[in-house]
């Protein structure tokens, strides 16, 4: 049991770091640099006093935005349309360390900041900083509306309403490398986000259960399991008997509390993040989350290996060795970092999706809202359907993922360790 927790609090805390400097999956094209835009503000508003807004106009519903606003991770905490604020710790090149609470902002209900301190911003849950250096730094009231996302060269861009001119807010800095259009801005983000707060509460969560489970076992020692211990015991023994052993042989038992771990602690996260209204965490679906927990198992696997399995990956035995060099062995090198590759993306993108599903389904109600009540009483029967039967499929998706996740990993390790038979 030590073991178990201890191999929890190590993904957590790794998670964690991870996760700062993660990824949301919106497109965040912008230019690296500290460049900001001081243009005439929008529809000609002077926006030092006048809280009119100069983003605010309507817009068709677009569900495809909606899934993708859920699925991000933000610096507010929603529950329902309350946004609750979380701490903020941020770096800016040019300004140094900031601690302050994400409530400075004063978020409306779809988490855009009316406030601006020390010219950081929120839209969308999600901070971003003015570069231009004639910006005032302090607490600013910028009123309603002002903060707002334009397209500019086909990418968004995030730009702020202050005293008739236009400033635009940069995204904060991502370890992505631009892959996913993130990369070096002027400020860097290592707030306790969303998703880190639903990491440590079901990390919390599951801790509590499993030390109490603990406990009763001791107290009850010899007698039939009861409460948690008779839910929880079959799908442990089951990992045990049917993923540890068959895996990984006379071993097991080394590899069994890294496996629990992880089994888990992805269930536990998948099964948070389809409460409705409580946060719409997507821990599972977040790249950089996944990303960590494939580091790990990169780790264990290739730090467990023996003779025999560096043997077969880098100089197999009775092969000419022309065929070793130029195909065999790039390919086995190759196939080290395509397995936990493979991991990482399958999760994410099975929990992402399905999040993305359950909201557009839903969303189609607001699409079909302008026509008349027929159209929309049958669109919100067919959703609301539509909706159900995903969140069924989506409750067996997640014991599905956290289980292929803990059983190619156990399948990994064991050829590893596997000895040589001759």
């Amino acid at each position: 049991m030590r073991k178990f927790i201890l191999s929890f609090w190590c993904m957590l805390s790794l998670c964690v770091i991870g996760m700062a400097q993660g990824h949301e999956g919106h497109d965040h094209s912008h230019d690296h640099g500290d460049h900001a835009h001081g243009t005439e503000a929008h529809d000609g508003h002077a926006q030092g006093g006048d809280h009119g807004g100069c983003f605010h106009h309507e817009e068709q519903f677009n569900p495809g935005n909606v899934a993708f606003h859920h699925i991000s991770d933000q610096n507010v905490y929603s529950i329902g349309p309350l946004q609750l604020p979380l701490p903020v710790m941020v770096y800016a090149q040019n300004g140094g360390w900031d601690f302050f609470s994400s409530g400075k902002f004063h978020p409306d209900g779809h988490g855009v900041g009316e406030y601006a301190y020390n010219k950081y911003v929120l839209f969308e849950g999600m901070i971003h900083r003015v570069a231009d250096e004639s910006f005032p730094g302090g607490h600013i009231n910028l009123g309603p509306h002002n903060v707002g996302e334009k397209e500019i060269d086909g990418r968004k861009r995030v730009f702020v309403c202050y005293g008739g001119n236009q400033y635009e807010a940069l995204y904060k800095s991502t370890a992505d490398g631009g892959l996913f259009g993130g990369g070096i801005t002027n400020f860097y983000d290592f707030s306790l986000t969303k998703n880190v707060v639903s990491m440590f509460l079901v990390f919390f969560l599951l801790g509590w259960m499993f030390i109490g489970i603990a406990r009763a076992y001791k107290k009850r020692e010899g007698q039939a399991p009861s409460g948690l211990q008779s839910f929880i015991e079959p799908i442990f023994v089951f990992i045990q008997d049917e993923v540890a052993k068959p895996f990984l042989g006379h071993k097991w038992e080394t590899y069994l509390p890294y496996l629990m771990a992880l089994f888990f602690g992805i269930l536990g996260l998948n099964l948070f993040g389809q409460i409705p209204f409580l946060g719409n965490a997507n821990v599972t679906g977040n790249l950089a989350f996944t990303a960590v927990l494939a580091i790990f198992t990169f780790l264990v696997v290739n730090l467990s290996g023996n003779k025999h399995y560096w043997e077969h990956t880098l100089w197999m035995p009775g092969v000419p060795a022309w065929l070793k060099i130029f195909i065999l062995t790039p390919v086995e090198i190759l196939g080290l970092f395509i397995k936990p590759l493979t991991l990482m993306l399958r999760l994410f993108a099975n929990i992402t999706a399905g999040h993305m599903v359950l909201v557009i389904f839903v969303g189609l109600i607001f699409v079909f809202a302008q026509g008349n009540w027929g159209g929309v009483l049958g669109t919100s029967i067919g959703s609301g359907l539509l909706t159900i039967f995903m969140m069924s499929i989506e409750l067996l998706v997640a014991f599905i993922q956290a289980f292929v996740f803990t059983i190619l990993t156990a399948s990994y390790i064991g050829a590893a360790t596997e000895e040589a038979h001759h």
